[in-house]
């Protein structure tokens, strides 16, 4: 009787500190298990990839560049990503960690809530250093050739190194941001389940790129009520609505020739004569990119998808809302550029001359291309045991003292 009971207390002593080490300090890894699902819009293969699939691959478009109408495809998305390298890639782009001082993560300047931007004329970096450009979006961008707005990166990858190791952006080093990975356990186990063929235990250089630019490839807003509209709900859309994509696809505005759907952008490069914000310097823009002199003062067309989630506009953020941005392009041709500049303008910028009740009708419509369906599940906590960024908050305080400044 005495040995049943001894027997039976070793074995809830040792139930309890089996309980007790799974849920440990000592083993937070298990708490990040990577997903072995696809995100929405994405299916899994018996190769463990996840492959893009949506509606507008049943279409056909000329040179498959996503120029046409409403069922035209789309560019070539960039998938074949594992579930596990997309679920890391979502652990890393909202980590503090990646940057010099554990301030700024890639979610500082690209906040779901605010269409992945950041809500302010201008991002800002480390040390609150502000910087010369706004944050673009980052849903779609599995189907855009560049990035920045003056096209000097042709990869996600490449990208990305321009925040990270930039002195007034997240400041960090390869050497640093390998450092920090390879000296957290819970990134250590990640990164090797989901990069099950490396040599070797350490997390490498071109892992952190790679997951970082399959959780961005994963971003994908295809589901607006235009797109439902697009692919035969007529209701989808109000009579006002309506007007408005009449407009945009008229030959009087033209909207729809950079802004081509269904990504809403033609991924090309456009000098339009956009104004700088009072007191700063005019921005050459793509100039320097190509060292074109006939590109001065060019920047990518930006995608339109979500675009009511992402003011300011504009490269520099000079329009506070919609409305003043469509203003702009009506107002006539290069009337907004200094007179000591003389740009070669896009030749789809001229003086459509458009009513206000076309303006309005057009923001009407450009609010129907919000899709946020498909949105990533924000972390509620990060590997790194750190906080998740208060940028948000601090945007929030910059944006009230902008708008002070105003009135």
């Amino acid at each position: 009787m005495k040995s049943k009971m001894i027997t039976g207390l070793l074995f809830l002593l040792g139930t309890i500190i089996f309980l007790f080490t799974k849920v440990s300090p000592a083993n937070t890894p298990q708490l990040f298990a990577l997903a072995s699902y696809c995100p929405p819009g994405f299916v899994l293969t018996p190769q463990n990839q996840c492959l893009s699939r949506n509606l507008y691959q049943m279409y056909s478009s000329l040179q498959k560049s996503g120029v046409g109408g409403l069922k035209s495809a789309l560019p070539k998305a960039r998938d074949g990503f594992t579930p596990q390298q997309i679920d890391l890639g979502r652990y890393l782009f909202f980590d503090p960690v990646l940057s010099k001082d554990a301030s700024l993560s890639c979610a500082s300047c690209h906040q779901p809530a605010r269409g992945f931007t950041d809500g302010l004329p201008v991002s800002v970096g480390i040390n609150h250093t502000v910087l010369t450009r706004s944050a673009p979006s980052v849903w779609n961008v599995a189907y855009l050739k560049s990035f920045f707005w003056d096209a000097r990166a042709s990869s996600l990858e490449e990208q990305m190194k321009g925040p990270l190791y930039a002195e007034d952006e997240m400041a960090t080093t390869p050497g640093l941001l390998l450092a920090t990975l390879n000296g957290i356990d819970a990134y250590k186990q990640m990164f090797e389940e989901a990069f099950p063929m490396r040599k070797g235990p350490d997390i490498l250089e071109n892992e952190i790129y790679t997951a970082i630019a399959a959780f961005e490839s994963s971003l994908i807003s295809l589901n607006s009520r235009y797109d439902r509209y697009a692919h035969g709900y007529k209701d989808a859309l109000t009579s006002k609505e309506l007007e408005g994509l009449n407009v945009f696809r008229s030959f009087v505005a033209r909207c729809a020739e950079c802004h081509t759907p269904p990504l809403f952008t033609n991924r090309q490069i456009a000098v339009i004569g956009t104004p700088e914000p009072p007191g700063n310097e005019f921005d050459a823009g793509t100039e320097k990119t190509y060292n074109d002199p006939t590109m001065r003062g060019g920047f990518k067309i930006p995608s339109l998808r979500n675009i009511e989630k992402t003011a300011p506009y504009m490269h520099s953020g000079r329009f506070p809302t919609l409305r003043e941005t469509v203003e702009f392009y009506t107002k006539g041709r290069g009337h907004a550029v200094p007179k000591n500049e003389k740009l070669i303008l896009h030749w789809h910028i001229w003086e459509p001359q458009l009513s206000d009740y076309e303006v309005d009708r057009l923001v009407d419509f450009l609010k129907t291309l919000t899709g946020e369906s498909f949105m990533p599940q924000i972390p509620d906590i990060v590997p790194s045991g750190l906080q998740l960024s208060n940028q948000s908050k601090v945007n929030s305080e910059i944006n009230q003292t902008n708008n002070e400044k105003r009135n």
